[in-house]
């Protein structure tokens, strides 16, 4: 039962000087005061039993990490910014390599003219901007009650109330339409396979609540460009695409469950299951198997693109599995900013894989390749 203070504590002092009117009076206010009470402890929202001082280091740490230019925007545009996590663009980055691996491996199969490469480069890096804040939308709205229970998450647009369920739904809305309107700027064979990644991208949220294996699905949608990237460019390659889509699938698998690692004390006491929960102690093992199977995916994929004895795809995919290795070995998985920091590595380390195929590319289309 709750403490009770004030006025519920005064009847029972002694001598107290008061009337029989008065007297009842008072009992009443006390009854009034103790019911008043009971029900703001039952109806108390998850938040609120956060103290004060946590609430503002979580209201301070959001505002600090808004960054110099979500912060510039309108007040009322910025609490649909963070819906999109336009102030952390990591996860935008991550959904976009796998495109660019794909698209760049085909144009050089193709010999693509390089304008076409470059439009269908952005397309992709628009259409991952909007789907990646999509995913990141439906996200906040199925976990609402759960973000509420985190300090670390009580500060989301749709937890904090800056957002209403409703309006974050219309919002949706307008990013699943803008993905689509994407989709229909690429080849007619890209229609159909980009629609039907979106079950997995709508329900991957739900996974967490029953299976300790929520990465399976995430990684099974946030690589679909690894497939999409290639009919983008006119061509169904799958001797490369295939190796290609499960090399990234594994990446994700690794650099998800390295993510996961941060928050598994939160996720345990808010019901949330992980491999990080799952594989505990075996992760660091387990990512490192992961990882050599994906090294040796995406040796098969340049045997079977012609692109193995490109200059950019060996020193490339080198760098990347040094990288990728050095990450695995070393992360501290019980350190949440050391999880954050190799996390975050993956984006330079996959970017320099892109640029290294852009290079056998590029000497393609000059003939020296």
């Amino acid at each position: 039962m709750p403490k009770i203070y004030g006025p519920l504590r005064l009847h029972v002092m002694p001598r107290l000087r008061l009337g029989t009117l008065g007297l009842y009076r008072h009992n009443f206010l006390c009854a009034k005061t103790y019911f008043r009470c009971i029900s703001s402890v039952q109806n108390k929202k998850p938040e609120e039993a956060f103290s004060l001082e946590e609430l503002r280091t979580a209201r301070e740490a959001r505002l600090k990490g808004l960054g110099p230019y979500v912060s510039k925007l309108p007040a009322k545009v910025i609490p649909y910014a963070e819906l999109m996590r336009l102030e952390k663009p990591v996860g935008t980055w991550l959904l976009y390599i796998p495109c660019t691996w794909a698209i760049t491996i085909a144009a050089t199969e193709t010999m693509a003219p390089l304008s076409s490469t470059l439009w269908t480069l952005t397309l992709f890096g628009v259409g991952s901007l909007i789907m990646r804040g999509a995913g990141c939308t439906i996200n906040d709205l199925l976990d609402r009650n759960l973000d509420n229970k985190v300090v670390r998450t009580v500060e989301r647009p749709i937890a904090s109330g800056r957002v209403t369920p409703a309006k974050a739904i219309t919002f949706l809305g307008v990013q699943t339409a803008v993905g689509v309107g994407i989709l229909t700027q690429l080849p007619a064979e890209c229609f159909w396979l980009g629609l039907s990644s979106l079950p997995l991208v709508f329900t991957y949220p739900l996974f967490k609540r029953f299976t300790y294996y929520p990465q399976l699905v995430l990684s099974a949608c946030f690589n679909w460009g690894s497939l999409l990237g290639f009919p983008a460019m006119g061509i169904f390659d799958w001797p490369t695409m295939a190796p290609l889509y499960v090399s990234t699938f594994l990446w994700c698998m690794t650099y998800d469950t390295i993510y996961a690692h941060q928050d598994k004390k939160f996720d345990v006491g808010a019901g949330i299951k992980s491999t990080a929960l799952a594989w505990g102690d075996k992760s660091r093992s387990i990512c490192t198997a992961m990882s050599v199977a994906q090294m040796g995916s995406m040796t098969l994929v340049g045997l079977n693109s012609g692109m193995l004895l490109g200059p950019g795809f060996l020193g490339g995919l080198a760098i990347f599995g040094y990288r990728l290795f050095k990450m695995v070995r070393k992360v501290d998985l019980d350190n949440p900013a050391n999880c954050w920091k190799y996390f975050k590595s993956n984006i330079q380390s996959g970017l320099i894989f892109s640029a290294a195929l852009f290079f056998d590319y590029i000497l393609k289309l000059l003939g020296f390749l």
